[in-house]
């Protein structure tokens, strides 16, 4: 993986790339992410360096992001998971990640919490996943996040998840 695999901040350039993996990984699309951002909020996230990706034959294979509570303050099953589970400031919300399907199962995911981790200064996280979500769940619990517990947005089941030091 680490001769094919390039893991970087993301540039602007590389917003189509991030986009069009979004794209095909929306619940519209028979994936499972959560929140479409649009071409827009990755720009201003790229912007803030928060956006770490994996680039494979010139091609993003992988994104994940990690952002401050006031830049998706706006985003209502943010505003529901912090309000049922308060988080300390000094918190950034981890994800979305997302890998490509024909990437899974090796690690990348890891590789670019890892990544974005170390870019954060290991502060702690929080994130969600839907609890039908077993195999990002399983992912989330090998990077060492703990499950906070469940809560609903637009009658839907989630698990708050965090990763603290």
């Amino acid at each position: 993986m680490a001769n094919e695999i390039r893991i970087c901040l993301a540039t602007l350039d590389d917003v189509p790339g991030i986009v069009a993996l979004q794209e095909v990984n929306l619940p519209t699309n028979g994936g499972s992410l959560s929140v479409r951002q649009p071409p827009e909020w990755f720009t201003k996230t790229i912007s803030d360096e928060s956006v770490v990706i994996a680039h494979s034959d010139g091609q993003v294979v992988g994104y994940v992001v990690g952002t401050s509570l006031v830049a998706q303050a706006h985003v209502p099953i943010i505003q529901v998971m912090i309000s049922t589970y308060p988080v300390r400031p000094e918190c950034y919300l981890y994800g979305p990640v997302c890998v490509a399907e024909k990437m899974r199962g090796n690690g990348l995911a890891l590789a670019l919490f890892e990544a974005l981790q170390k870019h954060m200064g290991r502060r702690p996280a929080l994130t969600f996943v839907r609890t039908d979500n077993t195999p990002s769940r399983r992912a989330h619990q090998k990077m060492g996040m703990r499950e906070l517990g469940p809560f609903t947005s637009e009658n839907i089941r989630y698990v708050a998840l965090t990763y603290s030091v």
